[in-house]
């Protein structure tokens, strides 16, 4: 993505993302956006382009619900320090981008002894690898929203990894959708995939911190900081 703020990246990862998940349309609010997810345990998502601390401070104090996520682009570190115990940080990501304009070129076949299925519905492209016995090795799907394409849910079977298999998902994807008109791609990764989307020429923009209200529960009746009460 070329000459975007982080903000338009953000805003382009959202718009992407929910055409991916089938959430809601994006609401915007003074701070982000607001997109209902609609699972029990993650019902709604709270996306910050605002990363300053009263911000944060403040989405938080009106999204301590169970089910409410915070998606900051900031240290996670420094977030953690504002927002307190009752957040629970999930797996470090980053924010990264890339050119879709070149991916031209084919991508190769499924290595022997794997099959390679794509399908296209709804703006939604997805990938999937499997052993000729049927049994999952890779995925991946990638959504188109305008000219930006958002890379999601890539996952390899930890017993087919380093075979070349989640590279080949993401070369089928960025083909995929270059030829439907994307030039730029976003994506949230995990350090786990971040060497390989950054050997696909990606590049990391901004951190970005996921966290979720998961507050302590309340002392059990009759007990208190040192334990049981004494009898009366």
């Amino acid at each position: 993505m070329t000459q975007v703020s982080i903000t338009q990246a953000i805003r382009a990862w959202v718009d992407g993302w929910v055409v991916s998940r089938g959430a809601a349309e994006p609401l915007s609010e003074p701070w982000g956006l607001t997109v209902d997810v609609g699972h029990p345990r993650h019902t709604t998502r709270h996306v910050l382009t605002d990363k300053s601390e009263a911000a944060v401070r403040k989405v938080a104090a009106s999204a301590g619900v169970p089910g409410r996520w915070l998606k900051v682009f900031e240290e996670e570190e420094q977030v953690l320090e504002w927002l307190g115990p009752d957040w629970t940080p999930d797996e470090p990501g980053f924010l990264m981008t890339a050119s879709l304009e070149r991916q031209t070129v084919r991508p190769p076949a499924a290595p022997e002894g794997h099959r390679l299925r794509v399908w296209t519905r709804d703006r939604v492209t997805r990938v999937l690898i499997t052993t000729e016995d049927g049994a999952f090795a890779a995925r991946g799907q990638i959504a188109t929203a305008g000219s930006t394409a958002v890379v999601d849910q890539i996952e390899t079977a930890a017993e087919h990894r380093r075979k070349g298999l989640g590279s080949l998902v993401m070369r089928t994807l960025q083909h995929s959708a270059a030829e439907r008109g994307a030039t730029s791609g976003v994506l949230g990764g995990t350090p786990d995939g971040r060497a390989l989307y950054e050997s696909l020429g990606w590049r990391t923009i901004a951190p970005l911190v996921s966290v979720y209200y998961d507050p302590a529960p309340p002392p059990a009746a009759g007990t208190g900081p040192a334990g049981p009460a004494p009898d009366a």
